[in-house]
Parts: structure tokens; C-alpha cells; sequence
């Protein structure tokens, strides 16, 4: 049997993309996943994930990621639908790697109906949808290591030009850099324009 895990990263950031990964693993080898280490990314250093990274494609049958542009995500803010958006590309995902089941991270409050959203965009595939099922399933946990080094490799090439840190609200630096540029009436693809902290720096200058 075919196992399927979906999570994402960057889902809070103020810049660069959403990613979403999905490792597709028979279920007897589960247990390789568990034996090199494998759990939830925030639980790991980003030198561990990467390590962990090279180990997983090759222990996994296939596996695919997602990058959604801070447009794309800007248009699903201003439409209230980014759960939609993310159900959308994991629904894109579970068709690619073709499973028996698959267990995704829920993003809605109500895992139920993100579960069968997922199900309806996927041609009724079996869904399990969980609140931090990267901690409770190794599949997960595995493709939550995919999307965060994914979306880390992305954040580590703008951080070349621009001195953006993380990337989060809660990053200083990353606010700090974000003040910077739209205070010479600048917008840069990588900022995610519709995001309230975002607004709040735009309405004080």
C-alpha cells in the first residue's frame, strides 16, 4: 500500500513563496523514515533538515513540490480563499503521486472540510486530514522536511540581494528590510503585498 504525506512551509511569511511538498512512500517502508530521524521540521536545525532532505528522496518512492508565488497568494487574500488555494495544489499533488491514502497537514480550522475539499478536488481520493499531523505522521513529517528546505533554498537565494532573514513578522530583520524598501515607494515580487503586517507598514509611511 501506497502512503501519501502533505505539508507546507511558509505559510505565515511576509516574503517569498508558499511551498508544498507531498512524499509518496510504501506504507512497509515507513518505518526507514522513523530509523534515519525523521519528524516535524520546526523540531529540527536547518542543517539536520537539509541532511535529512538528501536521505528522504532517496528512501521515498517519489515525491513533488509546490511554489505559490506571493502574487498568487495576494489574489487568494484579497478573495478570503488561501485555504482554497492550498487545497487546490495539495488536490494537485495527490493526483501527481498517485497513493492509496493520503495524510495532509490541515491548514483550516475545520480539518474535516479541508479533508473533503482536498477529496472533491482529487477525483474522491482517500483523504486524512489532521491538525499538526507532521508530529503525529512520519509521512508528513517527511514532506514538511521537503517544504521547508525547499522554501529555506528559495529564501537563501533573495537573501543575496536583500537582507530578508526568515522572512517572518517576527523576524526583525525581515521587517526591518521590508520598512526599508517600501519606504522608497518600492514593492518587490518577493513581498507578500496583502499581508495586514505588511498593510500596517504601508498605511504609517
Amino acid at each position: 500500500m501506497k502512503i501519501c504525506g502533505i505539508d507546507d512551509a511558509g505559510r505565515g511569511s511576509m516574503i517569498g513563496p508558499l511551498v508544498i511538498a507531498g512524499v509518496s512512500i510504501e506504507k512497509r517502508n515507513l518505518k526507514k523514515l522513523k530509523a534515519i530521524g525523521v519528524r516535524d521540521s520546526k523540531k529540527l536545525t536547518p542543517k539536520k533538515r537539509e541532511i535529512l532532505y538528501k536521505k528522504i528522496i532517496k528512501i521515498v518512492d517519489s515525491y513533488y513540490v509546490v511554489r505559490i508565488t506571493p502574487q498568487v497568494i495576494d489574489r487568494s487574500v484579497i478573495n478570503h480563499n488561501l485555504n482554497h488555494l492550498e487545497a487546490r495544489n495539495m488536490a494537485k499533488i495527490v493526483l501527481k503521486l498517485k497513493s492509496q491514502i493520503s495524510y495532509v497537514d490541515s491548514c483550516d480550522v475545520d480539518y474535516k472540510r479541508f479533508g473533503k475539499e482536498i477529496s472533491s478536488l482529487s477525483s474522491n481520493a482517500r483523504i486524512k486530514s489532521y491538525h499538526h499531523a507532521d508530529s503525529r505522521f512520519v509521512s508528513v513529517a517527511a514532506a514538511s522536511i521537503i517544504a521547508k528546505v525547499s522554501r529555506d533554498r528559495s529564501l537563501k537565494r533573495l537573501n543575496k540581494n536583500f537582507e530578508l532573514g526568515s522572512g517572518y513578522p517576527s523576524d526583525k530583520k525581515t521587517v526591518h528590510a521590508v520598512k526599508k524598501i517600501l519606504s522608497k515607494k518600492k514593492t518587490m515580487p518577493f513581498i507578500r503585498m496583502s499581508w495586514k503586517p505588511i498593510q500596517k507598514i504601508i498605511q504609517k509611511n
